[in-house]
């Protein structure tokens, strides 16, 4: 059995997903333990799911998933620039002595003719 490389659109650590997903099953054990203890309440179970659940892994999913942004950027970056150059490698030269496609002009700008 050979293992393969992994590509780049492939997830980079699947095991910080499954920490993940851990930890937003003891968090929704936690408030369903606040809303049904005889001294807890629904808001509580409420507010333990959003803060110790959905703000923390939200900011941590966020922060670990920036190296895969930035390559993910980078490559389409890349991708353009190699579609821009190609369009430009097979573009018609240009008749402008300058190489800007436009019409040449005057030289010097002309000026009313006085009789």
């Amino acid at each position: 059995m050979t293992l393969s490389k992994p590509s780049a659109t492939s997830c980079p650590q699947p095991k910080m997903y499954l920490v993940a997903i851990a930890w937003l099953y003891v968090v929704l054990l936690m408030a369903l333990a606040e809303a049904l203890s005889s001294q807890g309440t629904v808001l509580g179970a409420v507010f333990t799911l959003l803060l110790y659940g959905v703000l923390p892994l939200s900011v941590v999913l966020y922060i670990m998933g920036a190296p895969a942004r930035g390559r993910a950027r980078r490559a389409a970056e890349a991708a353009a620039l190699t579609a821009k150059a190609a369009v430009v490698a097979t573009a018609a030269p240009s008749a402008a002595p300058d190489g800007s496609g436009m019409a040449p002009g005057d030289a010097v700008a002309s000026e009313g003719k006085e009789a």
